[in-house]
């Protein structure tokens, strides 16, 4: 839960994506909004209900909207999917992640999620495609993702992106450092 929580805010997306088959790279940019959503928040819920997961062994939620353009096609890309993961274990660090909308299909979809050493990697295996994302933070403010899509007739494709949070940071409530910013003011 940690690292969506640090996820949270406005971020300026940069992105480079090859596409392997065609031997071409195109770059895009993108403006995204991550909000956390508490476990019992009426989108979470739902969304558990639609996979017939029960709620309550949602750890949270988030509700991650993007707008954005790609080189190629120089449309605005637009729009939002809420995220849940459901831990397998008490300790939370894998599980299933339940996704309003896919990655790669604009289809309800479940994948695997991975907190590996401060990295979080999401798993989606679609009915054509397969994809592997790898989420991590270089600095609270900077986060960067890899990600691979294969289709199984052979077609692939890389991309990277580097995010800047656009704004600073707060401490969050009673933390030293909320403690620390209230009494130097």
């Amino acid at each position: 839960m940690s690292f969506f929580e640090l996820s949270a805010g406005r971020w300026f997306s940069q992105r480079t994506s090859h596409h392997l088959a065609f031997k071409q790279q195109e770059g895009g940019k993108s403006n995204l909004t991550i909000e956390v959503l508490a476990k019992d928040h009426p989108e979470v819920v739902k969304l558990c209900q639609h996979y017939e997961v029960d709620p309550t062994q949602a750890l949270c939620g988030a509700r991650v909207s993007w707008d954005g353009t790609m080189e190629w096609d120089e449309e605005k890309h637009a729009g939002s999917t809420v995220l849940v993961p459901v831990a397998d274990s008490l300790q939370a660090l894998e599980g299933q992640l339940l996704r309003e909308m896919g990655y790669a299909e604009k289809a309800p979809v479940a994948g695997r999620y991975l907190i590996n050493q401060e990295e979080l990697i999401l798993i989606t295996e679609y009915e054509t495609m397969y994809s592997k994302e790898r989420l991590w933070f270089e600095s609270p403010n900077v986060r960067l993702r890899h990600s691979i899509l294969k289709r199984f007739g052979g077609f692939s494709m890389a991309s990277f992106c580097s995010e800047i949070r656009m704004g600073v940071t707060q401490p969050k409530a009673n933390t030293p450092e909320a403690a620390d910013a209230t009494n130097s003011g």
